[in-house]
């Protein structure tokens, strides 16, 4: 008996952790998009042959790539973000869509209150006032409590969830604004974003990106929080009105932000490189060994199940047929 091929696996760009690329690649016949000098004429001539598309939530899939695969029937992307995908175009062929969600929330909720704490306390800041010898010439300027103080979370799904549960221990007020409330949680609800930025001390966004939520927090937001407010963005840069924030922060009408997320990755304002108040790093919140390499398996896992039983292990919302 001759043993069934295996399935033709489009990669649209490189993966953030390599081992994954070597395990798909033992898994599947798989080709990388990225590696081909002329994508367009790539997809033309085969695109045909793919039935699954690997992507990741930075990279994403547009509607043209999904078009020119005729016989795409399943996606798996690393990442617990879609709003670069094409989801309408993968709902209306039936194409099935992986992601992988949970496997991440305490990392990055971590990288909340690390930055939280961080901006708060002045660690990257002090740390370099030590090493440029400051410390011998005065004092470092003084810094804000964490503990004890309110906490606004605006998106109450995993990962909103795992930064309240980490207040607990900070001895943290907590209410948070969704879109309508989260039927899990006992937490306080507040109808209003702004009115959530105007109780608060520290505003964390951990709303999923897209459409939906592009400026979320704009101008009337960073204005309610106020001069001893804090932002921290763990979700998209797209929520925040990046401008808005600059002048927010350069004119001190919020008291400082940490960002993990922004506009234009990997741009970063040099506005924002230039000030003291605000804490800036990479996307990084999901990047640790453990993280990477669940998401990594969920992605696996993803493609294994659909291939073996017809449908993906952790579906988008929504992208699920009947």
């Amino acid at each position: 008996m001759t043993a069934s091929p295996l399935p033709r696996i489009l990669q649209i760009g490189r993966l953030p952790l390599p081992a994954l690329e070597s395990e798909l690649a033992a898994r599947h016949q798989v080709t990388c998009l990225a590696d081909q000098p002329d994508s367009a004429a790539f997809l033309a001539e085969h695109g045909a042959e793919f039935t699954g598309v690997v992507t990741t939530a930075a990279i994403g899939l547009k509607g043209e790539v999904i078009a020119a695969l005729p016989h795409l029937q399943v996606i798996s992307s690393f990442g617990v973000g879609f709003d670069a995908l094409d989801i309408d175009a993968a709902r209306a062929r039936g194409i099935q869509v992986g992601y992988t969600p949970g496997v991440l929330n305490d990392c990055v909720a971590d990288m909340a209150f690390a930055l939280m704490l961080d901006v708060s306390r002045g660690i990257a800041a002090s740390d370099r006032f030590v090493r440029r010898g400051d410390w011998q010439k005065g004092r470092f300027a003084l810094g804000s409590r964490v503990s004890g103080k309110r906490l606004g979370i605006v998106g109450m799904g995993r990962i909103g969830q795992a930064v309240a549960d980490r207040a607990t221990g900070f001895r943290m007020e907590v209410a948070y604004h969704n879109r309508r409330p989260a039927e899990s949680s006992g937490l306080r609800y507040v109808e209003s974003l702004q009115a959530l930025a105007q109780w608060t001390d520290y505003l964390v966004v951990t709303v999923a990106g897209g459409t939906g939520t592009r400026h979320l927090v704009n101008q009337d937001v960073l204005n309610a929080l106020g001069p001893e407010g804090f932002l921290i963005n763990v979700a998209r840069g797209s929520v925040v009105d990046q401008a808005a924030l600059v002048r927010a922060l350069t004119d001190r009408t919020i008291a400082g932000a940490g960002l993990d997320v922004f506009d234009n990755e990997p741009q970063v304002p040099a506005e924002l490189m230039a000030l003291d108040n605000v804490v800036l790093t990479p996307h990084s919140a999901s990047a640790t060994h453990e993280t990477r390499r669940a998401m990594a398996d969920l992605v696996l896992e993803n493609l294994q199940a659909f291939y073996a039983e017809g449908a993906v292990r952790v579906p988008v919302p929504g992208t699920v047929p009947g």
